[in-house]
């Protein structure tokens, strides 16, 4: 695992933050995009239009590709496509509240996953700052009341599950490794792009033809913020740090969903949402200062 100074670690904390955040908002985006369109062709159009800019910053950058490079990216890529492929069906079933906490629950599957993997368990108040900001999501997302479970929440719970252990394969992938970042989330984002469209490559030309305006300027959202920064600031601080304190951060995505919904979508929070905003929050920064203690001492 990678070490860094308490500076660089708050770089990637606010990396991060700034990644949960617009992928919080991506849910409205998503949504939107797949009422009357191909959900894969969302994504095949999303994860490739992202490939090419991220090419394009790397030839500026003068990014040499290797074959490591190209290897663990598409090995990556696949276990995106993975997690995608469940996490968005399951979002377009069930109802935003029920995807939300459910796809939380990933904070506490990570570090068990982790732990397992590396053979070193963070401290028994690691989770305790899971489970309060699991509490948090549930008062924040489920103050009107969950809806009734459906085929939707299983595949959120299997995301849940994947998303955990998609963030350990890919530290695990990474670490020691002499990679670059931009070559890395370039191969990541093509191979889950190249797979969307083999699964519904009609769909995804019917969405080329028949977008709007309104239409591509989510896709640009999606692809600009949602994907070439949000994936690269996962793939570059996930190999500054640990998948568990990564989970953690991501933790607040369902905030930042909340967020939108009562700027942008006009919804109103309560008190029991703000007291689950407070709980997520605090969870977190709980959670944050455990993991980054636990990792200094493993460097003395």
């Amino acid at each position: 695992m990678a070490v860094v100074k308490k500076s660089a670690t708050t770089q990637v904390d606010i990396a991060l933050l700034g990644a949960a955040f617009v992928w919080g908002a991506s849910y409205l985006a998503s949504k939107e995009l797949t009422h009357d369109h191909s959900l894969w062709g969302m994504m095949a159009i999303r994860f490739t239009f992202a490939a090419v800019i991220l090419a394009a910053i790397g030839q500026v950058r003068r990014a040499k590709f290797s074959k490591a490079d190209a290897v663990v990216g598409s090995l990556i890529g696949v276990g995106l496509a993975i997690v995608m492929a469940f996490e968005t069906n399951g979002i377009a079933i069930t109802s935003a509240t029920n995807a939300g906490l459910i796809i939380s629950l990933s904070i506490i599957f990570t570090p068990i996953i982790e732990g397992w993997v590396r053979k070193s368990w963070l401290p028994k108040n690691f989770f305790l700052a899971a489970a309060i900001s699991i509490v948090g999501v549930g008062f924040l997302i489920g103050g009107n009341g969950l809806t009734s479970p459906n085929w939707g929440d299983l595949l959120m719970l299997v995301a849940a599950v994947l998303r955990a252990a998609y963030q350990v394969y890919q530290a695990k992938l990474t670490d020691g490794k002499q990679l670059n970042t931009i070559n890395l989330t370039v191969f990541q984002t093509l191979t889950a792009g190249l797979i969307f469209f083999i699964v519904d490559a009609p769909g995804t030309v019917q969405a080329v033809m028949t977008y709007g305006t309104r239409e591509w300027l989510l896709i640009a959202f999606l692809v600009l913020f949602c994907t070439v920064y949000g994936f690269f600031a996962m793939m570059w601080g996930i190999r500054k740090t640990s998948a568990s304190r990564i989970a953690l951060l991501q933790g607040t995505e369902p905030i930042w969903a909340v967020v939108v919904a009562v700027l942008v979508g006009g919804e109103l929070m309560g008190w029991v949402g703000i007291i689950g905003a407070i709980l997520t929050i605090g969870g977190c920064y709980y959670g944050l200062g455990i993991e980054t203690r636990w990792r200094a001492s493993r460097t003395k």
